[in-house]
């Protein structure tokens, strides 16, 4: 995560240098292809001088490609291999496939499963067809938290003291947009009590409706999470809460059995925040 530069500052531990260089490397999205040192200082916010020493030092240590005719970069197959060693090393996405594909054939939607990044949520395995979304997302492509089904899946899998630090993050980020999407992730906390999952439906995308689920390992990785999405048309609201979403909610148990995992609540701490009147919800008021 993202450090404050307070915290940096006083954090002796903290190497800047190295931080401002991850940077640089964070600046490459999907499907960017080419970018130049005013991009990059454009999306890191750095100064464009910093930004010309680091490309420089990146470049000489393989991790950027440099392309003299446009005066830009890509990244260079050193930076990508972090990327695929990263997703080596994820047991969840490769144990994970074949029930993602299951799910994706019986419903006919996109199923993926993803874990944080700041207040992104980055997909690292994608099951989909041709037909599923009129978004294409794909391995490596980043969601909002606050406002899809995967991301508040996320939120409420969270113990609550690192729930409460992110939604305070969301509020400071979003500014007035805020109350509407702590409205939806509150009605998520509720739902997740009840039926195990959340639901977007329209809030991200107008045309997507998605149901999420989230995975919580013992080894002290993740929490992780889970979606299935499609064009609103064919996942309408009754289908999310009546199929996608109990169906998601067993294959995530089933990876979770298979993988040693421990689920976010048992059925018992479900029920009983059922009955509290929606008390898990609540914690996310006054934020």
């Amino acid at each position: 995560m993202k450090r404050s530069g307070k915290k940096a500052a006083t954090d002796r531990n903290f190497v800047v240098a190295l931080s401002r260089g991850l940077e640089v490397l964070r600046a490459f999205r999907p499907n960017d292809g080419l970018l130049g040192n005013q991009e990059i200082a454009a999306r890191t916010n750095l100064p464009k001088p910093t930004i010309s020493r680091l490309t420089y030092t990146l470049t000489k240590l393989g991790y950027l490609t440099p392309v003299p005719r446009f005066e830009k970069y890509q990244l260079a197959p050193s930076a990508m291999a972090l990327g695929y060693a990263a997703l080596a090393n994820l047991g969840v996405r490769h144990l994970s496939e074949p029930y993602r594909e299951e799910v994706m054939r019986a419903t006919g939607g996109a199923v993926a499963v993803g874990g944080r990044d700041r207040l992104s949520m980055i997909y690292f395995g994608q099951c989909r067809n041709g037909l599923t979304l009129g978004v294409q997302l794909d391995v490596g492509s980043r969601i909002p938290i606050a406002t899809t089904a995967m991301g508040r899946a996320y939120i409420w899998a969270l113990p609550d003291d690192e729930r409460t630090a992110l939604l305070r993050e969301l509020r400071d980020h979003y500014g007035s947009r805020w109350p509407k999407m702590r409205d939806g992730i509150e009605r998520s906390g509720e739902l997740v009590a009840k039926r195990g999952f959340t639901i977007s439906a329209g809030e991200w995308q107008d045309d997507v409706h998605a149901v999420g689920v989230a995975l919580q390992l013992n080894d002290g990785t993740g929490p992780y999470a889970f979606n299935c999405g499609a064009p609103a048309f064919r996942f309408t609201e009754d289908r999310l809460l009546n199929d996608i979403g109990p169906r998601l909610v067993a294959m995530v148990r089933n990876i979770e059995q298979a993988l040693g995992g421990v689920a976010p609540q048992s059925r018992k701490a479900e029920s009983k925040k059922s009955r509290s009147g929606g008390k898990v919800a609540r914690v996310a008021e006054g934020i």
